[in-house]
C-alpha cells in the first residue's frame, strides 16, 4: 500500500502544535518525480504545497518522517521558498546554505543524507547559524578548494540537498510569476499567525527554540498595512486564464512551442455601510487605494443600510471622479449587502463599516472588512474572516 501522508501527518507532528497547525495550510501531495520531498509555490493557484515521493517516506522511521517534515516547513517559515537568491547564479550553493541552517535545528532526527552542520564535511562549521552566515563560509570553503585544485571553479558547491529546491520562486527552473509569489508569501503570513496563536494556546513550541520562537512571533506581531492586505485581499481574489504567446519563451521547450501568458482579474464588490459611521476621509482614503489597483479588478460599489438600493449600485472605474456621498440613512443590516452580493457572483468582497450591527450569513465569495481603529477595537461581533483598520 502506497504511503500517504496525510493520514499520518498529525500523529507525526503531535509534539510539535506550531508545525502540526502550520501543516493544515499546506497542501501535500504524493509525487514520483522527485527523490524525496519538497515545497513550493503552486504556479496556477499561488498556494503552497509539499510534494513528497511515498517510497521515500514509506522507507523511513517515524522520527526521520517528523524531521522531513519540520525541514520543509521551516522552509517556508524562514522564506527560503519565496526570498530572493543573495546574488544571481548562486542557487545552488544558497540551496546548502538553506538547508545547513535549517538542519542546525533537527540533528538527530534528519535521515543520514541530511547536511548538518559540525558533520562530515562540514565538521569545522558551527551549528546554529542563518542561511546568509552559512552561505559566506561555503563560498570561503569553495574559494580555498578552487586555490588547492580540489575542485574546478564554478562547482565548488558539490553536496547534495536533503530535499528537492527546484520549485523555489528564483530557481533556474522556476515556473512561478510575481503575482503567485506575492500571493503565497501572504498566505504563509496569515498561516504562520494562525501557527503562532494555537502553540501559544497549547503553551508548547516543540523543539522551536526560544530564539527562532520569537523571530516567528516579531515576523507576525508588526503593524499591518491596511494598503498591503487590501492589495492582497484582490489578488487573492482573482480567476487566472491561461493563454499562448510568442512574446514569452518556453521554458521547457524553448523556440518549439509558445510560451504561457496568464491573466488574473478579478470582480470585487465594494459594500459601503451608509448609517454615517464611515466618515469621508476614511472613503477618501480607501478610494484613493483604488486608484493604484484598477489593473486588478472590476470594483462594484453597493452602498447599504437595511437594504440594498440596486438603483444606486455602480461600477466605479479609475479616474472616475462621481461624488461619493453616503445617500441612504436606516440604520444597518449586513445581510443586506451579503444577500445581493451573493446573488451576483463576486469573487470577494469588501465592506467599509464601523462594525456596529449584528453579524451576517456566509459569504460565497472570501470577505473582509475594513474599519477604523474603534471598530477592529470594539466590534459588534467576532469573525474568522480578515478585519483590518484604515489609518
Amino acid at each position: 500500500m502506497t504511503f500517504d501522508l496525510n493520514r499520518h501527518t498529525a500523529r507525526l507532528l503531535k509534539q510539535e502544535p506550531f508545525f502540526a497547525a502550520l501543516s493544515r495550510k499546506i497542501d501535500k501531495r504524493a509525487s514520483t518525480a522527485i527523490p524525496t520531498a519538497g515545497v513550493r509555490v503552486n504556479p496556477d493557484s499561488g498556494q503552497f504545497e509539499m510534494l513528497y515521493n511515498p517510497e521515500f517516506f514509506e522507507s523511513l522511521s517515524d522520527v526521520h518522517r517528523s524531521g522531513v517534515l519540520m525541514h520543509e516547513f521551516y522552509h517556508l517559515v524562514f522564506e527560503h521558498v519565496t526570498g530572493r537568491l543573495p546574488a544571481e547564479g548562486m542557487s545552488k550553493i544558497w540551496n546548502v546554505a538553506t538547508d545547513l541552517a535549517i538542519n542546525s535545528h533537527l540533528i538527530g532526527r534528519l535521515p543520514d543524507k541530511a547536511l548538518i552542520p559540525g558533520q562530515g564535511p562540514f565538521e569545522d562549521f558551527k551549528p546554529g547559524l542563518s542561511a546568509e552566515q552559512y552561505l559566506e563560509l561555503l563560498k570561503e570553503k569553495q574559494k580555498e578548494q578552487e586555490e588547492s585544485g580540489e575542485s574546478q571553479p564554478g562547482e565548488g558547491e558539490g553536496y547534495e540537498t536533503l530535499d528537492d529546491h527546484s520549485g523555489w520562486s528564483e530557481g533556474e527552473n522556476s515556473q512561478v510569476d510575481n503575482t503567485a509569489n506575492e500571493i503565497a508569501k501572504e498566505r504563509l503570513k496569515e498561516a504562520v499567525k494562525k501557527a503562532v496563536e494555537e502553540a501559544s494556546r497549547a503553551n508548547s513550541w516543540g523543539s522551536v527554540s526560544q530564539g527562532i520562537r520569537q523571530d516567528i512571533i516579531d515576523s507576525v506581531t508588526t503593524k499591518v498595512d491596511w494598503r498591503k492586505v487590501l492589495r492582497y485581499f484582490i489578488k487573492t481574489s482573482q480567476k487566472a486564464s491561461r493563454s499562448s504567446t510568442i512574446k514569452r519563451i518556453n521554458r521547457r521547450y524553448a523556440y518549439i512551442h509558445p510560451g504561457k501568458k496568464v491573466k488574473r482579474r478579478a470582480k470585487i464588490a465594494v459594500a459601503i455601510d451608509q448609517s454615517g459611521s464611515v466618515d469621508n476621509q476614511m472613503l477618501a482614503m480607501f478610494f484613493s487605494e483604488l486608484n493604484k489597483l484598477a489593473k486588478l479588478a472590476e470594483f462594484t460599489v453597493v452602498p447599504f443600510d437595511h437594504d440594498v438600493d440596486e438603483s444606486l449600485v455602480y461600477v466605479w472605474k479609475k479616474g472616475e471622479n462621481r461624488k461619493r456621498e453616503r445617500v441612504l440613512t436606516g440604520g444597518t443590516d449586513f445581510n443586506a449587502p451579503t444577500d445581493y452580493c451573493n446573488s451576483h457572483n463576486f469573487d470577494g468582497v469588501i465592506i467599509l463599516t464601523d462594525m456596529y450591527a449584528p453579524k451576517p450569513g456566509r459569504s460565497k465569495a472570501q470577505r473582509m472588512w475594513m474599519t477604523d481603529q474603534q471598530g477592529l477595537a470594539n466590534p459588534y461581533f467576532t469573525t474568522n474572516e480578515r478585519v483590518i483598520a484604515i489609518d
